[in-house]
This record gives C-alpha cells, structure tokens and sequence, in this order.
C-alpha cells in the first residue's frame, strides 16, 4: 500500500511536542518511541483495512492511548512526571488529563515551546535546526545530511548532542522565562536559515527544497499565534517567506532547470501567497522595530508589485541594500547589492561594486558568485572573461538545475563570442 509522501512527517512533531509535555523533557525519547509506535501500528493495519477517513485523527488516538497505558502503571506515572503522579495516577483524572494535552490549541502552543526549547543559546545553530527538523518536522537524520550537505553520523551527533541538552533542561521552555527575548531571536533566525535552505539550498537533490519552506513557513505562522510572539519582526519573517514563497512555482521549469528572477514567468506566481506576504509586511510595519526581515520582506514585495521584470524599481531596492548593509553587513548582502546595482546603473557598474565587497573571499565556493561576475561581464561585452567566470561557476554546482544552468550560460558566452568574431 502506498502512503502519501509525507504524511507521517506532518503530524510527527505534534505527537512528540503533545507527549513531550505529558512524560516530561528529561523523557524525550520516550515520547519519540511513542510516536514511532504509532507509526508501525499505523503501516499494519492501514495496509489490512486501507487508509482511515482521518489519517492524522487516526494517528493521535493511537499515540494518545499508547500514553494513557504506559501512564496507567502506577510506578511508570511517578517516575516520568512527579509532579503529575497524582493526576495521571486517578482512573478519574488520567484520561481526561491526557485529553487535554492533546487538544489541537495544547499541541501548537506545546510546539511553540518546543521550538524555542531547541533554541538553547546552548547549542549552535547548526543544532537548534537539525533539532527542529528532528523533532518538530520529523525529518531523519540522513534527510537533514542531504538537505545540508553534512555526513549522517555528525547529524546523528548533533541531533544527540541537542536532546541531551534539552533533556538536562527537564521541561519545555516557558514564553515568561527571562530570557524569552534572546530566545524569540535565536527561534527568527533558525527559521530564516531553514526556509533559506530550501529556497537557495545546496542539496544535491535540487535547486529547490520546497519541503524545507514549507515547514519553515509552518513553524513561522505557529509564532503569530500567540501575542507574545507575534512580535513586528515576525510579522516581517513571515512576510518574507511568504513573498519569496510565492515565486517558487517559476523558480524551476517544467523541465527541471532553474530560472534566474528576470526570466521567471510572472503569471505563475502564486498571487494568494504574495498578497499574504504583503499583509504580513503591513502588520509588520506597526511597530517602532526595524529588523533585517522588515528590510528583506520589503525587497521581495518591491519584486512581487513589478508585472515585468523591466517595471522593477532598481532604485528602491539599492537603497533597502544600503539599509541591510548598514544593519547586517556581509558578502552575500553585498553580492545581492551589487546585483542590484548592475541592473539599475549598468554591468561596468555592477563589476565594481562585487569587486569592492568587504569579506569576498567567502563567497568563492559560492557558484553564483562567479555566475554574477560572467554575467556582467557578459553583458559588458567580455565574452571570454565571461566564460572564465561561468566555467568556475560550473566547477561549484550543487546539484543538476545548477549545473544545466551554468551550462546554458556558458553556452551564451561562447554564442555571443562567436557573433562578435562574425561582424
């Protein structure tokens, strides 16, 4: 029998997160073995009886009732949480108590407090992500390696190195905690690198991972959920994701090949998602906060109002580069920039502007670091300087999409080369 991709995944970390909170963090793995119950109980008899009306409904019930037997064995209650022994210990308390915490409104606030448990300034953002993959997006270790293009056994690692720091933490993190403030930015930013993952990722599976965005975009709208957390910079991280988002329907071709912005077909993208993304940005602007998401959201819905790539105002988003230059500098920001740019005051321009960036040197195991450096000099007329730059590129692909794309650059270069000799 063949399950929908997926499915399993969509409801792993609402168990883990609702169990979490019924046995106790310092019994992580508890709750996980659970949910994995669930799971194989769920492939044995869904493959006998067919898929249930309610798949997700179906699933919580098992884990639900897994939880109410363990629970019902006296010395199991007062070991896992004694300070609901009592409760969970009265036939009376245990299954309504139970029910409780499996309320749809319990789990998304228990994931919330999931996720900024796995936010422990503690450990390093590396971990807090392959943490929130893990448990609250039940993602396995090996799908996190290929996604970030580490080895299983130091994703293992880390993924064990974080549980044991959450489990030495004994409960889910509390939003009046004092340090709630560090932890809400620690929780932006695993976010934003997450959802950046699957957007530019360097898999070798493809250009795009939009299973990243979409748990990203998931886990972002649980943080507008609660007045605590629906602070203006989240408000601006969503507006981001979802603007960037909606073009990801042009992003790859019918074919599979990657297509830059200019060239994108515009009708594809996703008008809901775009709006939405435009509202988010207005909620965002209700504050006195100016946060890098506010400055990239507000980039992205200079791109989404232009019909043409030609109707882009070149200027407004050279000024916001400034900002974020000013606010968060760093070679990628200057290579956005410079980009930006080239297409407002020309290639030469362009090329100047990157060979000016502070710090560049990060950026050459960067493929379309190179790529913008043929381009312009593509445009500029340098057509062997040109295909230089793009056969660097090319030697940098991540993945297939990268590599036919360079391809096809450095195809134009040699084209464009050609014509040149001809007149």
């Amino acid at each position: 029998m063949q399950f929908e991709e997926g499915l399993f995944r969509r409801d792993s970390g609402r168990m883990v997160a609702a169990l979490t909170r019924i046995f106790g963090l310092e019994n992580l793995a508890l709750a996980e073995d659970v949910v994995q119950d669930a799971f194989c109980r769920a492939v044995e008899v869904w493959k006998l009886r067919g898929l249930p009306e309610n798949p997700s409904a179906w699933l919580m019930r098992t884990a639900k009732n897994r939880a109410i037997d363990l629970l019902r064995r006296e010395r199991t209650a007062r070991n896992l949480l004694p300070k609901l022994a009592n409760v969970f210990e009265s036939e009376w308390t245990l299954v309504p108590t139970v029910h409780q915490f499996f309320d749809p409104q319990t789990i998304e606030d228990d994931q919330l407090r999931m996720m900024f448990s796995c936010c422990d300034p503690a450990l390093s953002q590396e971990a807090q992500i392959a943490l929130i993959l893990n448990l609250l997006c039940g993602f396995t270790a090996n799908e996190i390696a290929n996604a970030f293009l580490s080895s299983r056994s130091a994703i293992e690692k880390r993924i064990a190195r974080g549980k044991n720091t959450l489990a030495a933490s004994k409960r889910l993190f509390d939003l009046s905690d004092s340090d709630f403030t560090g932890r809400l930015a620690a929780v932006h930013r695993a976010l934003y690198l997450l959802f950046n993952e699957g957007y530019h990722g360097a898999s070798p599976h493809g250009a795009v991972r939009s299973e990243l965005c979409r748990e990203a975009m998931r886990l972002a709208s649980l943080l507008l959920e609660q007045p605590l957390t629906a602070t203006p910079p989240s408000y601006a991280l969503c507006a981001l994701m979802w603007l960037h988002a909606a073009r990801l329907p042009a992003r790859v071709d019918d074919a599979g090949n990657l297509t830059s912005l200019l060239l994108q077909d515009r009708s594809r993208w996703d008008a809901v998602l775009a709006s939405k993304g435009e509202n988010f940005l207005e909620r965002a602007a209700r504050g006195d906060e100016l946060s890098e998401y506010h400055i990239e959201a507000a980039i992205a819905a200079v791109h989404a109002k232009a019909a043409y790539a030609e109707e882009t105002d070149w200027a407004a988003i050279v000024s916001m580069y400034d900002a974020l230059m000013k606010l968060r500098p760093s070679p990628v920001i200057g290579l956005n920039r410079a980009i930006a740019i080239a297409q407002k005051d020309g290639a030469k321009r362009g090329l100047e502007e990157i060979r000016a960036i502070s710090g560049k040197e990060r950026l050459e195991s960067y493929p379309f670091y190179f790529a913008a450096l043929g381009e312009f000099e593509l445009r500029a007329g340098s057509h062997d300087a040109a295909g230089r730059y793009f056969e660097r590129a090319l030697a940098l692909a991540r993945n297939s999409s990268e590599r036919r794309f360079l391809e096809a650059r450095i195809a134009a270069a040699r084209d464009a080369r050609a014509a040149a000799q001809i007149r």
